[in-house]
């Protein structure tokens, strides 16, 4: 085993220890080395955070000196500032004392003033009312005739063309498929003033209104009534193929029975009376209904066509059954005679079938006649054609002496 030398740093001496003990001796060694310097680096870091410590509690207090110093001057101003506003407020409070106390003097001067006017004008009122009084009939008056003519506007405009003009005036917008104009058909011997005719989309008409205006001149002393055209409005309606009837009228301005739209059909049927300032508005109530009623005009138009092709395809029917039994009774004569003259035909065929198997049997006793003829039956009792038909046939004997 290898040695090692260890000298003493006192005294010098050398000593020799074995390798097992050198190494448990220099284990020592570092082991105490390492304990030394960790506690210098402990201890040198314990003062680097002593000092860090130090540091951050002086630069917080430094901190903290600041803000408590930003704080009172921060309060000072506001104190300054809610002192200044407590005098502002004082100065405000005066002012607005001093302006109500002016402003309850200049109420009460007017006050005073309105008073001594109100005074004034219930003696003017007391003086003119005697003239009010005076002048109520006159002013009743107008106003009944206000009334009467709410819409005829123009002066010297006659309500036919105040109904016309106001008709036009909305014709695009609120009638665009409408139809009106004066009645200019006379062939019946009387005529309307008025025909109005609205169509859907289709073309086909839906509603229908024969106008009668009636306009009273201020000069007239006649007073008609407007019961009094009833009937020839009525007439002109069923002549003029129209559904309903209007009176637009301004006859008995006084009275409480025809100052708006009144429905006169318990007298004429579909029949209404009205005001020159309702003539729109009952075009549109009554177009407004018809329209309701389109829906079921095109179905009751349409089963109508529907039983019209019905009824012609019946009467088609019936005519085809007609024409065809017709045509059937003489095929079946035309084919009863060809019958007969086919049976006849027959007949006829027959005889001469039976005429045929009778010429057979003629034939056939004939030829069996013929048969049984023969050259002794012919010369028989005839000595002369004996004697010929002996040498014909002697002659045509063959022998040795005749020609070679």
């Amino acid at each position: 085993m290898a040695s090692n030398q260890i000298t003493c740093p006192h005294c010098g001496t050398v000593f020799t220890v074995d390798q097992a003990n050198y190494a448990e001796i220099a284990q020592q060694v570092r082991s105490r080395e390492f304990t030394t310097e960790l506690h210098a680096r402990l201890d040198e870091a314990e003062k680097l955070k002593a000092a860090e410590i130090a540091k951050a509690l002086a630069n917080a207090a430094q901190q903290s000196q600041q803000a408590v110093t930003k704080k009172d001057t921060e309060i000072q101003k506001l104190q300054g500032q809610l002192k200044s506003a407590g005098t502002e407020r004082d100065l405000a409070v005066t002012k607005a004392v001093a302006a109500t106390e002016r402003q309850l003097a200049e109420a009460r001067n007017k006050l005073a003033l309105q008073s001594a006017e109100q005074q004034l004008r219930d003696a003017t009122l007391r003086e003119s009312h005697a003239n009010e009084l005076a002048l109520k009939d006159e002013l009743i008056e107008r106003y009944k005739d206000v009334k009467a003519k709410l819409s005829v506007k123009l002066l010297g405009e006659t309500l036919e063309q105040h109904c016309e003009v106001e008709f036009n005036r909305i014709r695009s917008l609120a009638f665009p498929n409408a139809t009106f104009g004066k009645d200019n058909d006379a062939s019946a011997g009387t005529k309307g003033d008025y025909v109005f005719r609205d169509f859907d989309d289709e073309g086909a008409e839906y509603i229908s209104i024969m106008f009668e205006m009636k306009n009273r001149a201020d000069t007239s002393s006649t007073r008609r009534k407007n019961a009094d055209f009833f009937a020839k409005l009525d007439k002109d309606r069923r002549d003029k193929g129209c559904e309903y009837a209007v009176l637009v009228t301004m006859l008995e301005e006084d009275s409480e029975l025809y100052a708006g739209i009144t429905d006169v059909s318990h007298e004429y049927p579909k029949m209404f009376v009205v005001r020159p300032q309702f003539f729109l508005s009952t075009i549109g109530l009554i177009r407004n209904a018809a329209q309701e009623t389109i829906l079921v005009k095109a179905e009751l138009e349409h089963v109508k066509k529907q039983h019209i092709d019905i009824t012609e395809f019946e009467s088609e029917l019936e005519a085809f059954k007609s024409a065809f039994g017709r045509n059937y009774d003489l095929a079946s004569r035309k084919f009863g005679q060809a019958i007969k003259d086919i049976d006849l035909a027959i007949e006829k065929l027959q005889k001469v079938k039976e005429g045929l198997i009778g010429s057979e049997n003629n034939l056939r006793l004939a030829n069996d006649k013929a048969t049984a003829l023969t050259v002794k039956k012919l010369t028989k009792g005839n000595p002369t054609m004996q004697a010929k038909f002996a040498e014909l046939e002697a002659g045509t004997t063959p022998d040795s002496t005749g020609p070679a």
